[in-house]
């Protein structure tokens, strides 16, 4: 039985099934992404968006993503596509060349393009097209940018850094407990924030979920652990609202800027979202 070489899960599937990620299944005894350049999500955004506040920052970048997600946050504020199957949302196919193309047009504009954001849905599970699209992008100088659960394995992950020039990585939460509600393994992640930090531009977010990630001891192990790494990965501390399956009331104010004040006494870069 063939088993998913992306994620940790190592769905083994027969012919016919998908995996988890609702984005991959075995046909003709083979592994294969059925949301390759299957595009549910196209828009022109500004960098900082992503968020990615130290790279580039006030470009503007063309954002794409797909279906399917290999993690279950209750929270997921794009759940009608991350949550989706092929069948459950609407998507149009956008060849590798043809999103190029569509960047460079962009790219020649007076505010121009950056190049090519893998966003909105998870975009390692679409690996191979990732891969295809970073490819031609590169040939014609423009940048690939990942914001990504970095719920990966080491090899597809070594596979594709040297085509990524930044990646924006969600650190859920820093306790195993905390990716058990998320449905994730708090170790692979930082396992691909360590092996990717120093060999493309990388920022951090986490999403405070109060009474489920947002004590400071938490914060603080998760910051002296970034600045372990270097003090200068910015980390973005993003503000949570209730979504999806979520009723858990909103972060405060404050609740935010005592966690931002407990990181920045580890790294250099502290940012608020969602405030």
């Amino acid at each position: 039985m063939p088993v998913c070489p992306i994620c940790p899960r190592q769905c083994h599937l027969n012919e016919g099934q998908t995996g988890f990620c609702r984005a991959r299944s075995c046909i003709n005894g083979v592994i294969v992404p059925i949301n390759y350049g299957q595009i549910t999500s196209i828009a022109m955004d500004p960098i900082e968006k992503k968020p990615l506040y130290h790279f580039f920052s006030g470009s503007r970048i063309l954002s794409v993503g797909s279906f399917g997600c290999n993690l279950r946050c209750p929270f997921c504020q794009n759940y009608q596509i991350s949550m989706a199957g092929a069948n459950a949302v609407a998507h149009q196919y956008i060849s590798p060349f043809e999103l190029v193309e569509l960047a460079l047009k962009f790219a020649r504009e007076p505010l121009g393009n950056l190049g090519v954001a893998f966003t909105y849905n998870e975009p390692f599970i679409s690996y191979e097209y990732v891969r295809d699209c970073a490819i031609l992008l590169h040939q014609q100088g423009l940048k690939t940018v990942l914001v990504t659960n970095g719920h990966i394995n080491q090899k597809p992950l070594q596979e594709l850094l040297p085509l990524v020039d930044a990646m924006n990585v969600d650190l859920k939460g820093f306790t195993q407990d905390y990716y058990d509600y998320v449905g994730g393994n708090l170790a692979n992640v930082k396992q691909t924030i360590a092996t990717a930090y120093d060999k493309c531009h990388i920022e951090v977010t986490t999403l405070v979920v109060p009474t489920k990630n947002d004590s400071t001891a938490e914060m603080a192990e998760e910051a002296a652990w970034l600045a372990s790494l270097s003090p200068e990965i910015p980390l973005h501390i993003s503000r949570y609202f209730p979504r999806y399956q979520s009723t858990i009331a909103m972060t405060s104010i404050e609740k935010m800027q005592e966690l931002r004040d407990v990181a920045q006494k580890y790294l250099h870069y502290v940012h608020l979202g969602n405030c």
